[in-house]
């Protein structure tokens, strides 16, 4: 600890402190313009300069650390007078008009504090930017603190802002050089978070005025769980921001976070309760919808039985709602028939990992992106689909000097860094992993004490994959045999090396396997159980992790626990019986319908026609279904087509509860606005639903936390995250008590059913999509970063504007071949279907393949799949 006197008062500081951040911990404000904690300080503005004794001149106090027996003065009358004169200096060419008009701008309160008047400010007005869909930019209010700058290099990566010229003649302008709307901004707001004038400013607080509350929550969208506080006025979301010490994202946020919230309010919201008649929908009120329901669903029980009857809970809801989802379906209906999107999604990538190390989770934390000394991203995108953890991977490149394999069949924005990329032809996964095992295994790269003490079946696996050399495979997967060399040597000794996967992994012929085999690599190379490593998806959604674990999946309860194994503990909280009938999954669901069998289906949160593949199955398997029950935000096209009854539900900016980030994380969620109209909880709806049904004893839940209380008594694991603990900060499980900090890695003595994990011979087993005459482009799907998903959200917001639609990509040398030109609309059409849209020509996908994203209605891409 190092002793130092600050004012006059003595203080114990840590070592490596600057001298502002130990006043500000005596309680002493230094004066900053150009300071921001998530940046290295520079100290450009001036502003912080401090007295040290003996030292002949003032120093900056953001740069400058404290060292034993150091006295300082902050605010003596030389350097008060010099911040004066600085200021006024700043205001001689700055509008009076922005100093009145946004007072609580950081300068405009710093010069009030100081004494500057409006005769202070000078400055000339100049014509404002107004072409960025979110920011306007009004450089007359720029005082050169370059903030923006470097906010935008340090944190974001993006090396949109930058300085032209020298001195009184420097300028700041966009890599556009002229309207910041044409730049290459991804438009994550860090510009405008850190600018202290209004020089850059979200369009929405000057159109509708600055907060007057804020609320501290976790973002909606993918699977990060980015904490961020919005900013409330009249009961409307105006601004969001993020939160400045959360243990995800560390105050950065991306276009969907921080900007893509009019959804809430959006013309079409559906905030009635409905059911259709023969004429069309009718608003009815709550207590019709939920006696029409409930009626509806004893009758087909009593008919058809217990399992004609299905429910799908949201990735989009919270951990309570999903948890009361499917203690609904095992209570009230008597089945299993329950499962979310994470079918389609990464069950893949929990199945395999809960059969090879026993838990089907990230093994570590996004913390650990910093950590490693090797990323290999496998199947992923994140720059575009989990936007923080891609741009802190581009940042640990770019800064620490980390390698990075991309292995994607297209180029992304993170193959302009990485070493090596493995541009392998769509399908071919499984020999692509195998190859690489195949190298660490001949070259003599495997961790051979970690495969002594942690791994079994190593000479039976050396064995089978023998013939899956690089030289072997290379034709097949379209890969040079020494990039699969190169990238295998890279990550097997560049270590600790840390693997993260994403759909395109998982949303494959041989996607549990495809994961299994990157669980091999971790095994042989021992990446695993230590900072810096493991085995990580991506999670695509915002809850798809806890949807899942609070056991919305026919075959496992909350925990992840299979029926069998926690049934006694389930039925001893519940005094209920526990269904032990295997259940249908959400694809076994669909053909049940098709088949007649499954009569009900309740879906929560979750447009299964529009996000299936193969929309002409899932359209017949919906058509003979005798009660669809939508709950959603707005009629969806699965309510457009098939629905019977719809419940209106509040977004997570209207209501209480946790989310589950793909870390394993549990973070609180808060209500900042009220419910829209008529609009319900999923917590009030299911309860409500359960008592029409006879329940009402098993479900007289009446706030989150009372349902997240029963959570921790069927989930061991989890029992010690309480509301009270995650109040500041989420805590990652496995948690068991209450003084548990819970747990960023898992594995580092032994897996969770075992010390020893397996090696799995996983053969190779050809996709049935193959080019043809007839049909010569492979088409592979995905999501970009402007919109998400089925559109449901983001096709509300003015994100709209910097992604209109979908659009298919196309090489350059396809184009030409058939005189396509860019922008043009085309059929695309398959063995399925067909879909119409425009051309995007790139070089960011081979000759003879494509690419498209799926989230326009309009376009309806999934007609197209198979």
């Amino acid at each position: 600890m190092i002793r130092a006197i600050i004012n006059g008062q003595q203080g114990e500081f840590s070592e490596g402190i600057t001298v502002l951040a130990a006043a500000k911990q005596l309680g002493f404000d230094i004066p900053t313009l150009c300071n921001d904690d998530r940046l290295a300080p520079v100290g450009s503005c001036r502003m912080c300069l401090v007295e040290v004794k003996g030292s002949s001149s003032e120093v900056v106090s953001c740069k400058t650390l404290l060292f034993e027996g150091m006295e300082v003065e902050t605010h003596g009358a030389l350097t008060e007078t010099a911040r004066i004169w600085n200021l006024r200096m700043l205001a001689g060419n700055y509008p009076a008009e922005a100093f009145e008009a946004f007072p609580d701008k950081p300068f405009h309160k710093l010069a009030s504090k100081y004494g500057l008047t409006e005769a202070d400010f000078c400055g000339d007005k100049v014509v404002i930017d107004n072409s960025h869909t979110y920011i306007a930019v009004d450089m007359a209010r720029c005082i050169n603190c370059y903030a923006c700058v470097r906010i935008c290099a340090d944190v974001q990566g993006q090396f949109v802002w930058h300085v032209l010229g020298r001195g009184e003649e420097s300028q700041i302008l966009p890599d556009s050089f002229g309207a910041f709307g044409d730049s290459t901004c991804v438009s994550c707001g860090a510009c405008s978070d850190a600018c202290p004038t209004g020089a850059l400013e979200d369009k929405t607080v000057i159109e509708r005025g600055f907060p007057t509350t804020w609320t501290k929550t976790t973002c909606p969208y993918c699977g990060t769980g980015c904490e961020m506080n919005v900013g409330v006025r009249d009961d409307r979301v105006v601004q969001v921001k993020p939160v400045m010490d959360a243990p995800v994202n560390y105050g950065h946020l991306c276009v969907k976070g921080r900007y893509a919230y009019d959804f809430v309010d959006a013309n079409d919201r559906v905030t009635e309760p409905m059911i259709r008649e023969d004429d069309g929908w009718k608003v009815v009120s709550w207590e019709e919808a939920i006696s029409y329901a409930a009626h509806k669903l004893k009758e087909i029980d009593s008919e058809f039985g217990r399992d004609s009857i299905a429910v799908l809970g949201s990735a989009r809801a919270t951990n309570e709602q999903n948890y009361l989802a499917q203690k609904f379906t095992r209570v009230v209906l008597g089945t299993n028939n329950v499962d979310c999107c994470a079918r389609v999604c990464h069950t893949p990538s929990a199945a395999a990992m809960k059969i090879m190390i026993g838990t089907g989770a990230m093994t570590n934390s996004f913390d650990d992106i910093e950590k490693a000394k090797t990323i290999i991203l496998c199947g992923a995108n994140p720059t575009e689909n989990h936007p923080i953890p891609g741009a802190r991977i581009k940042q640990a490149v770019i800064k620490n000097g980390t390698k990075l394999i991309v292995i994607d069949p297209r180029k992304t924005e993170l193959t302009k860094y990485a070493d090596v990329h493995l541009q392998l032809r769509p399908g071919t996964n499984i020999l692509m992993f195998n190859a690489l095992a195949y190298t660490i295994i001949d070259e003599g790269l495997t961790d051979s004490e970690f495969i002594r003490t942690r791994v079994t079946e190593y000479d039976e696996f050396r064995a089978f994959v023998a013939e899956y050399s690089p030289e072997a495979v290379a034709a097949r997967c379209g890969v040079d045999a020494g990039l699969i060399r190169k990238a295998a040597r890279i990550y097997a000794t560049n270590t600790p090396s840390m693997a993260m996967h994403g759909l395109g992994m998982t949303e494959h012929l041989q996607g549990t396997e495809g994961v299994m085999s990157i669980v091999n690599l971790a095994l042989l190379t021992g990446n695993i159980g230590k900072h810096g490593a493991g085995v990580n998806p991506l999670r695509g959604q915002n809850n798809v992790q806890g949807s899942a674990h609070m056991g919305c999946d026919p075959g496992i309860l909350t925990g992840s626990v299979t029926i069998e194994t926690g049934r006694e503990l389930f039925e001893s909280v519940w005094k209920q019986p526990v269904p032990t009938k295997a259940g249908l999954n959400q694809l076994q669901m669909i053909d049940a319908a098709r088949d007649g069998k499954l009569k009900a289906l309740w879906t929560i949160g979750y447009d299964v026609f529009l996000s299936n593949a193969n929309a002409h199955e899932t359209a017949k398997a919906f058509a003979n279904m005798d009660l669809v029950i939508i709950q959603d935000f707005f009629m969806n096209e699965t309510a457009k087509q098939f629905g019977h009854v719809f419940f209106p539900a509040t977004t997570s900016f209207e209501k209480d509860g946790t989310f589950m980030n793909g870390e394993r994380r549990v973070q609180r969620i808060r209500a900042a606005v009220s419910p829209r109209g008529n609009a319900k909880s999923d917590l009030e709806i299911i309860c409500d639903l359960a008592a029409a049904m006879g329940f009402e004893k098993d479900f007289a839940f009446k706030t989150a936390e009372g349902v997240w209380d029963e959570v921790r008594a069927v989930w061991p694991p989890g029992y010690g995250i309480t509301y009270e603990r995650i109040e500041k900060a989420g805590i990652q499980w496995p948690c068991p008590d209450i003084d548990h900090p819970g747990t960023e890695v898992l594995h580092g003595e032994s897996f969770s059913n075992g010390v020893a994990a397996a090696l799995k011979r996983i053969k190779y087993r050809p996709t049935k999509e193959v080019v043809t005459d007839d049909f010569p482009f492979m088409l592979t799907t995905g999501r970009v970063l402007e919109q998400f998903n089925a559109g449901t959200m983001t096709m509300r917001t003015p994100n709209k504007e910097l992604r209109p639609t979908d659009l298919l990509q196309m090489s350059k040398a396809d184009s030409q071949r058939l005189s396509i030109a860019d922008g043009e609309k085309v059929r695309l059409l398959s063995n399925y279907g067909e879909a119409v849209l425009p051309v995007e020509i790139t070089n960011k996908v081979k000759t003879g393949e494509l690419f498209a994203s799926f989230h326009d209605p309009a376009v309806f891409l999934n007609y197209a799949t198979g």
